[in-house]
């Protein structure tokens, strides 16, 4: 028989273990992997918000009930594998690949099982990531946004903007061959079109940005075009300097860009793009399969002009050109 003080001292233990057992039967909160190829920055910060968003639309909200590990690769391509496999080590739901084709190629590379959601700016099916885009097969998913395709309408913007132009140079970075070779082949498809001359220029640091504008003015280039590659946007005060320097005109495709001096921006909008990955993420963490879901073709492309860079580089803009402008930086 019991006694009532032994009694009691056993249901005070039981009672303590109680909660612990209750939290252990509680099902675990999901962790997203989150992979990019360059560094955290106040612009991105705002993109990651923007995909937070996005996820708050199908019901995840970060540290309710969704966590996040973030992993960056400072602009070292060859880091990526090394930590898109720390990010299967910690068995992460799905994994976010952000920072273009390298970062998915490398997350694909990590694993086969774990549901991967892209955001890319080249073809998928083209890069291997995906085997269509309706049926994108294997475990990787996402957003494409519209890049590369719009290369040949920026030097046709550019071209209406400078009339007179005789040649463009087109800055790539040799270490994405992918995308390089994508934009290039579309550049001088269109430059030819329009009897234009095409520079190539090629950079994968800021000491080769500047030894490749010493190398460019000599030639007497009437503009310039800066490739989407990701590299680019973590120099644009650097390239938009130079440009301003010498009196170059130039194109690149973010809006941050133009806000901060280049002449013109003709690109997809990556808020819209981020918003949209996030409700990627959260169909594939309510259960949808990667296989299943088609990649998203983000089509919204914003229209830019500085004007008072226009006025500084002596630019008139054509009254049609600035009435279809989404914003006129004045």
């Amino acid at each position: 028989m019991i006694r009532r003080r032994e009694f009691i001292t056993l249901l005070g233990r039981a009672a303590a273990t109680w909660p612990l057992a209750a939290r252990a039967q509680q099902p675990a909160m999901p962790v997203i992997g989150f992979l990019h190829r360059e560094t955290l920055t106040p612009s991105r910060e705002a993109l990651i918000a923007a995909m937070k968003r996005g996820l708050a639309e199908v019901g995840y909200v970060e540290g309710r009930n969704v966590a996040i590990e973030y992993r960056w690769a400072e602009g070292q391509t060859d880091r990526l594998p090394a930590l898109a496999t720390d990010l299967v080590r910690h068995n992460v739901a799905v994994i976010v690949a952000v920072g273009n084709t390298p970062t998915a190629l490398a997350a694909k590379s990590a694993t086969q099982t774990i549901p991967i959601a892209f955001l890319v700016g080249t073809d998928p099916v083209e890069s291997g990531l995906v085997e269509s885009l309706n049926r994108p097969g294997g475990n990787a998913t996402g957003v494409s946004v519209i890049d590369v395709e719009v290369v040949a309408k920026r030097i046709e913007l550019l071209q209406q903007l400078l009339p007179a132009a005789t040649s463009i140079a087109l800055f790539v970075n040799p270490k994405n061959p992918i995308t390089t070779l994508a934009e290039t082949r579309e550049a001088r498809a269109a430059a030819q079109a329009l009897g234009l001359r095409l520079l190539i220029l090629e950079a994968s640091s800021a000491n080769e940005i500047g030894v490749a504008f010493d190398a460019l003015v000599p030639q007497q280039a009437s503009a310039i075009l800066v490739s989407s590659e990701i590299f680019f946007f973590s120099v644009q005060d650097q390239l938009i300097n130079l440009a301003m320097r010498h009196k170059i005109p130039i194109s690149i495709p973010q809006p941050e860009g133009v806000r901060k001096g280049a002449l013109i921006g003709y690109g997809a909008n990556t808020n819209d793009a981020f918003r949209a990955l996030g409700v990627f993420v959260g169909r594939l963490l309510k259960g949808e399969r990667a296989p299943d879901l088609p990649v998203q073709r983000s089509v919204k492309i914003d229209l830019l002009i500085n004007l008072k860079t226009a006025k500084t580089l002596g630019i008139e803009v054509p009254p049609a050109l600035l009435a279809r402008a989404d914003e006129a930086i004045e």
